[in-house]
């Protein structure tokens, strides 16, 4: 679902809808504003009790409204086509808020808190290994569509929504049969309001909370317009593009496990304080793929760049969430999660804002820092740097993280170790799991995975069709 109704299709879908850079900015900005409606889904469920019911239900609307995206070529491709656009996605995010609400809390009570890194490095693995093969064929089906029908490029897009409509409403299936383990009682009977307030009162998860918000600020400023830099700036084909980011997923996939082990051993902290710096680095990065146009290193330097930032983006993403879940207290967790996605989100909101509003001021400026050698013979002019456009977006991005790096010193997390024992921690790691590509049996395990893990599904079934059709007798 998510591979096809968003990231690059979405926003390519979008441009040839004829956005601006301020609506791409706005589209990128919803969800994570959304993620505001957070706040009262406190109250809903509470009130309800049960968060199963709460997440199949918002989920079904949220599919629903997937499927109106995928209609709007069928309806109207001018400005409409835009405004039905931003209508979709705010229902998408408003239902999203809800479910995400409720499933956090879930997934708290859930999943043991001495396996979340494991656990969660494993879903998003899973996630990313179906995803990968989706996208290339995604992005391959949308230049072929666009060879064969060139007038009638936008109704590949529509295909592509409604796939991730259909894969959506499955997920919503295998939900509604997952188990859910009963609320804890608060010992405080709180109204909602003071609920929202206790993780302020809260000194270390105050600071957590300044940390991530500052941290989705810096990554919103510059993330959601790298597919557009790609397409626009660089005039990079769409399966060039959705190789890219299949190349940085393959990175995700393989390191997930790795910086779920180190969290699981050490500290969430820890994986952030290496993880987050290689992130802002590689931001940095993407103000050298032009000097000041595409040259010979600028494909090298989008690989490069693209590997990086899918080993950083594992550990940033599996431990960013799950210190917000391990720092939250079991009985307040629901506010406490809450609170963060209310401060996360709308960091991550008007960062996007921001930049598609001063996209078009920073077009017409450039900072540049030019070599001269002048000689009686000739005369040598060597660009050492040149910065404009989204180059100003992703400099700022880079500062702004650093900053955010400066906050997470101060929050503290049980097991936390020094940047030194974290880096021998990693590469320790690689070299196992290099050892282990080494041999049959590493090359074996690789490939058995779906099978094996088919297998495990269809034994745990077949026991617990065993167990209640005895409970039954």
């Amino acid at each position: 679902m998510v591979t096809f109704s968003g990231g690059a299709f979405l926003v390519a879908f979008a441009l040839k809808l004829g956005a601006s850079n301020l609506i791409i900015g706005l589209l990128s900005a919803i969800p994570p504003l959304m993620q505001l409606l957070q706040i009262p889904s406190i109250y809903l469920i509470e009130k309800i009790r049960n968060r199963r019911s709460i997440v199949v239900y918002s989920g079904f609307l949220h599919r629903l409204a997937i499927l109106l995206t995928a209609l709007i070529p069928f309806i109207d491709t001018s400005k409409w086509g835009l405004f039905l656009l931003v209508t979709s996605l705010f229902l998408q995010g408003a239902f999203l808020s809800t479910l995400m609400c409720a499933w956090n809390s879930w997934m708290r009570d859930l999943v043991p808190g001495n396996q979340l890194g494991s656990y969660f490095s494993k879903r998003m693995r899973l996630m990313t290994a179906f995803g990968l093969p989706i996208s290339l064929l995604a992005g391959w089906f949308i230049d072929f569509y666009k060879d064969k029908f060139p007038q009638y490029e936008i109704y590949g897009y529509s295909v592509l929504f409604f796939l991730g409509f259909i894969a959506g409403l499955t997920g919503v299936y295998f939900l509604s049969k997952t188990e859910e383990p009963k609320m804890m009682d608060n010992k405080e009977k709180l109204n909602w309001i003071e609920m929202i307030k206790m993780p302020f009162k809260d000194e270390n998860y105050r600071k957590l909370l300044f940390f991530l918000g500052s941290w989705n600020f810096a990554i919103n400023l510059s993330a959601p317009f790298f597919t557009v830099y790609l397409l626009m700036r660089l005039k990079l084909d769409m399966i060039l593009v959705i190789s890219f980011t299949v190349l940085s997923q393959i990175m995700y996939f393989i390191f997930l496990k790795i910086w779920g082990r180190i969290s699981d051993h050490l500290s969430n902290k820890s994986v952030l304080s290496l993880s987050g710096p290689l992130f802002i680095i590689c931001i940095l990065g993407w103000t050298f793929t032009t000097m000041p146009e595409k040259y010979w290193a600028t494909i090298p330097l989008l690989v490069l760049l693209h590997i990086l930032m899918g080993i950083s983006t594992a550990g940033v993403n599996l431990s960013s969430s799950n210190i917000a879940l391990k720092l939250a207290p079991n009985d307040k967790a629901t506010s406490y999660l809450a609170v963060n996605s209310f401060i996360s989100s709308i960091a991550a909101g008007i960062a996007p804002i921001l930049g598609g509003t001063f996209a078009d001021f920073f077009a017409r400026r450039e900072l540049s820092l030019v070599f001269k050698w002048k000689s009686p013979a000739r005369e040598l002019l060597i660009n050492t740097m040149n910065f404009q456009y989204w180059d100003f977006f992703f400099i700022l991005s880079f500062m702004i993280g650093l900053y955010a790096l400066h906050r997470l010193a101060r929050v503290k997390e049980v097991g936390e170790v020094g940047e030194k024992v974290v880096i021998n921690e990693f590469f320790s790691e690689i070299a196992f799991m290099m050892k282990n590509l080494s041999t049959a049996d590493g090359l074996r395990q690789m490939v058995i995975f779906p099978f094996s893990h088919l297998k495990h599904i269809a034994r745990d079934r077949y026991r617990r069709n065993k167990r209640k059709k005895i409970s039954h007798v």
